[in-house]
């Protein structure tokens, strides 16, 4: 089955939920239906013809060298010359400096036509990021423009083997050359493209300890350390083996190592032991692109199957005309325009708070772990409605139907675990700002907010709020998850009613908005009970009795 960019959907939100006519100095409607229009026919025409092969047959692994799948070196060449890669990108260095959410549309049907190829770019987007806010004046001008282009993709080096979701238990090193550059010895897993060859330079960002740092995360740096030094000599750096994963087949995660000839050559981005901050910023970025990936799958999965179930047929009709078909139909359908909703909301945020509004720049922090989660969730539960809505055939691979479900379950553990965004929203963003950014949001949607489902909700949730506030950490923990999808509900509901309430919203938009508010928002307020049990029932009993 062949993949639609969802355009009209997009500008919707674009309109209704984002305000992007309202940017100071942001784009004409003509660049936004140019740039929607042109990423739509990119996304068909060149990464979803590449989808199959790139699950079936995937990265390839050779003596530290990483083969793609045949087509993908030419359709990234046809992304760099188009130049998608600089949409968002600052003017300063080959960048369009176009909103970031327009790039978010652009991302989004990337993941939907072919997640594991799109991976490249998102880690490309997080580097972009760290280096131009970190990054020295040198660096910038020696690599951002490369990057910016895609000329010259790039990774984030975080996880070793014994420090995964504990960064701050890292063990690479770097040493001081004496020339303001540093020799990078260590171990790196789970790398996302670390090696590969849609480009022959690829630039590492890589998290280390210089001598004498202090422990945990107050001393870590962090470092640029490129494939191919400036002399064009390899540097000392090797992809050791790749990851035979689940899902996302077309995207090589890599076992890197570095250092096996005396030191890989790197130089400081920031200050020394101002990893973490820099880190963050990479981080922020590639969680709201993670949540756009649940967006994409949820969107491919859900026009996959819409199409099997209208020419599927059962006793006479098509299995689209039942009632149990039709509910599933119908809950992916508003999974995945909330979903979408809340994601671009996130993005335009940060958009008017590079524009100088504070306030939402705040907003985007609390955002940012909502997006995360449940965008990654919804990816999850839309994925698997559309294999049960295939029936048997579902479960069989040549139908597509699986590969979205494998694809998708990476979403929610990546790029900090969404068990940590439930962890954040309620150790950091409940109290940010004194507690006025996330207390601002429940008032911004009891003003608005008019379906009686969608009140009760926010008032929910504020209880909740101040329960958790006080709560001791643990129980706050406890009930953390629950609480994040009441909020990541709550917000959904308040854009659907946006989107519903919207001069050029149709039918189809109207009833998923009246379908997830009558249907999917009673569900988050009964996840209350939940936020506040506490975490006595969670020790009631040792773990090892739960064998």
């Amino acid at each position: 089955m062949s993949f639609s960019a969802p355009v009209r959907d997009q500008r919707l939100v674009l309109d209704a939920v984002v305000g992007i006519g309202s940017f100071d100095g942001g784009p004409e409607a003509d660049m936004i239906d140019a740039v929607l229009e042109g990423a739509a026919q990119f996304s068909e025409g060149e990464f979803a013809p590449l989808s199959r092969i790139g699950d079936t047959v995937g990265a390839r692994w050779n003596n530290g060298a990483v083969t793609m799948p045949e087509g993908y070196r030419a359709a990234y060449r046809s992304f760099v010359e188009g130049g998608w890669m600089t949409l968002a990108g600052p003017e300063s260095h080959g960048g369009q400096g176009l909103p970031q959410v327009l790039a978010a549309a652009l991302m989004e049907n990337l993941n939907a036509a072919n997640i594991g190829f799109a991976l490249c770019p998102m880690l490309s987007m997080g580097a972009i990021e760290a280096l131009e806010h970190h990054g020295s004046d040198e660096l910038k001008e020696r690599y951002l423009a490369k990057i910016i282009s895609g000329e010259w993709p790039a990774t984030m080096n975080l996880t070793e083997p014994q420090a995964g979701s504990d960064v701050g238990a890292l063990k690479t090193r770097a040493e001081p050359v004496g020339d303001g550059s540093w020799r990078v010895t260590g171990t790196k897993i789970y790398i996302t493209y670390g090696e590969h060859d849609l480009a022959d330079q690829i630039i590492h960002l890589v998290l280390a300890r210089t001598p004498g740092a202090p422990e945990g995360t107050r001393g870590i740096s962090l470092f640029l350390v490129p494939k191919i030094l400036p002399d064009g000599s390899r540097n000392d750096l090797r992809c050791v083996s790749i990851e035979h994963k689940l899902g996302i087949h077309a995207s090589p995660t890599c076992v890197m190592s570095y250092g096996d000839d005396g030191g890989a050559i790197g130089w400081m981005i920031g200050p020394e032991n101002g990893g973490m901050r820099a880190m963050f910023t990479m981080m922020n970025n590639a969680r709201l692109n993670v949540g756009l990936q649940g967006v994409g799958i949820a969107e491919r999965a859900t026009q996959r199957a819409v199409a099997y179930a209208l020419e599927r047929r059962q006793g006479g009709l098509a299995i689209a005309d039942y009632p149990d078909v039709r509910r599933m139909l119908m809950r992916m359908r508003a999974l995945t325009n909330a979903s979408r909703a809340l994601t671009y909301y996130a993005f335009g945020q940060i958009d008017r708070a590079s524009r100088g509004d504070a306030e939402a720049g705040y907003r985007a922090e609390v955002l940012t772990p909502l997006a995360k989660a449940w965008g990654t969730d919804v990816g999850c539960e839309v994925a698997s409605l559309g294999i049960q809505v295939h029936g048997g055939m579902g479960y069989v691979e040549e139908t597509g139907a699986a590969q979205h479900l494998r694809d998708a379950r990476i979403a929610p553990i990546y790029e900090g675990t969404n068990g940590i965004q439930a962890a954040d929203l309620v150790g950091r963003k409940l109290g940010l700002d004194g507690g006025l950014a996330f207390d601002g949001l429940i008032a911004d949607i009891e003003a608005e907010a008019k379906h009686p489902g969608l009140i009760a909700l926010t008032d929910a949730v504020e209880v909740c709020a101040a329960s958790l506030r006080n709560a001791a950490p643990d129980d706050r923990l406890a009930g953390s998850y629950p609480f994040l999808t009441m909020c990541a509900v709550m917000v959904g509901g308040w854009l659907m009613e946006r989107l519903a309430k919207a001069e050029d919203a149709d039918d189809r938009t109207r009833a998923a908005s009246e379908y997830f508010l009558s249907a999917v928002v009673p569900e988050a307020l009964g996840l209350a009970a939940a936020a506040e049990e506490g975490a006595a029932l969670l020790y009631a009993v040792p773990a090892e009795a739960l064998a």
